[in-house]
């Protein structure tokens, strides 16, 4: 049997051989993530010819040297994370759970201020500290539906301040203090603005307002300022039109309410009324025609706005109870139980009580030649009383059906040195113009309003041809 030779030992120890690898690979990502001269002449120092153990580990220190000194030598572009690095983002992230938070809830229906003390973390036990810390701080438990709260929670999530708006004006805030909390209400001031609208009656007023971009209200107060000449519930017709200027609250570039109607024109029927508002040197608001007449009379046209007539004056009527011929000596306007009714003019309460076949009454006397008398009325307004005073356009009762009435409505009549007339046909005694001394004055404001209002409606109607 013929032995075999002993194997030569490999030139190179396999541990040489794998460092030398490592090396090759290193230095391979280091020409493709530094090309540069300073990489290239480290490269070339290198010497693969690994002997003996105690040379690799030189050359094996030599690799390491040359790794460190490229990451040294040359900016790296993106971090290497060392696992040891991960305790400081640990702790970081520990931080930011104890840093100061921000929460926001909207008020939905059924929460209290418990429920959303709850929601955000905080104890319910923890709303009566913070309520009866001040006074005025009850106000956060009149939750609206829709209202938004902000919680801010210190380090020790604690509630460090609550703050909710409560309108677009108004603001309140619950800040912490070392006696507990303070309460804070802010009301932002708004800037005034004018703004312009036209409308076309086409059914009711109130519609053809909306249509138009006039808040109600301000319907509302434009119907009070011409009631005096128009009738508005039953001299309005299709086709009628009306223009206004009034004032506009804004905050922020938001308008959030309204102010007074500064000018205003009516046609009716085709007949043009005209109001401009004026206060005067003593500071006394009242409404004038163009040319300074008061569009104040000492009588309102109608006590019930927007009410129907349901049975005008008569002297041979037949009475829808009583079932015979009977002079029906005023005018009933119809309209829901419960709709204000409005004193005609400035006067004493000769009576308000119970009245016959009138029910619940009221009968005004105005000086020494007029009286009006209201029936039916489902009830009276606060502080209205035999004997009192009552200014015109005060609310003195409410439409009902009291004593002989089929139904809900106003029995309104007017009466002249003891005699009946129809409040629709009389012609009404006018107000004070403006006085001599005011003329100039009022006449440098209504100018300019008035020349606003016919170039701004010459402006919509040019380009409403376009």
């Amino acid at each position: 049997m013929t032995s075999q030779p002993p194997k030569a030992p490999p030139l190179y120890p396999k541990t040489h051989l794998l460092a030398a690898s490592g090396i090759a690979a290193l230095l391979s990502l280091a020409l493709l993530v530094f090309p540069s001269s300073e990489v290239e002449a480290k490269r070339t120092t290198l010497n693969l010819e690994l002997e003996t153990p105690a040379e690799q580990l030189t050359q094996d220190q030599d690799a390491a040297d040359l790794v460190q000194a490229t990451n040294e030598a040359t900016p790296a572009p993106f971090t290497q994370i060392d696992p040891q690095d991960s305790a400081p983002a640990a702790t970081a992230k520990a931080e930011d759970k104890k840093a100061p938070s921000h929460r926001e809830v909207i008020v939905a229906k059924g929460d209290t201020l418990s429920t959303l003390f709850e929601k955000v973390g905080l104890p319910a036990a923890s709303v009566n500290e913070v309520l009866a810390s001040d006074k005025q701080a009850k106000q956060f438990s009149q939750l609206k539906h829709g209202q938004k709260l902000e919680f801010e929670m210190g380090t020790d999530g604690q509630l460090n301040n609550l703050h909710s708006r409560i309108s677009d004006l108004e603001t309140i805030t619950l800040s912490k203090t070392a006696k507990g909390y303070s309460f804070r209400r802010v009301t932002a001031q708004p800037t005034m603005r004018t703004a312009y609208v036209h409308g076309v009656i086409s059914s009711s007023l109130s519609a053809s307002g909306q249509r138009a971009g006039l808040p109600h209200s301000m319907t509302m107060d434009m119907a009070k300022v011409f009631g005096y000449d128009i009738d508005f519930a039953q001299d309005i017709r299709p086709g009628d039109q009306f223009e206004v200027i009034y004032e506009q609250k804004v905050v922020n570039g938001k308008t959030v309410g309204t102010g007074n109607i500064l000018s205003a024109r009516f046609t009716n029927r085709g007949k043009t009324y005209t109001a401009v508002r004026y206060t005067n040197k003593l500071g006394i608001s009242n409404y004038y025609t163009a040319d300074g007449n008061s569009m104040r009379k000492a009588f309102i046209r109608t006590p019930v706005d927007f009410a129907r007539i349901s049975s005008r004056f008569s002297s041979g009527r037949k009475h829808p109870i009583l079932n015979k011929i009977r002079a029906h000596k005023g005018v009933d306007y119809a309209a829901p139980r419960g709709t204000p009714i409005k004193a005609a003019g400035d006067g004493k309460v000769l009576l308000a009580g119970r009245r016959g076949g009138y029910g619940n009454t009221v009968i005004i006397q105005h000086g020494n030649t007029y009286r009006t008398l209201y029936g039916h009325m489902q009830g009276f307004a606060k502080g209205v009383k035999t004997g009192g005073a009552v200014k015109q356009g005060q609310v003195i009762g409410y439409i009902g059906t009291t004593g002989l009435s089929t139904g809900p409505h106003l029995h309104y009549e007017f009466q002249v040195n003891g005699v009946h007339v129809d409040p629709l046909g009389q012609k009404l005694p006018m107000a004070d113009p403006i006085a001599k001394n005011e003329r100039a004055r009022f006449m440098q404001q209504s100018q300019p309003l008035m020349a606003r209002m016919n170039q701004e409606k010459a402006t919509m109607l040019a380009s409403s041809k376009r």
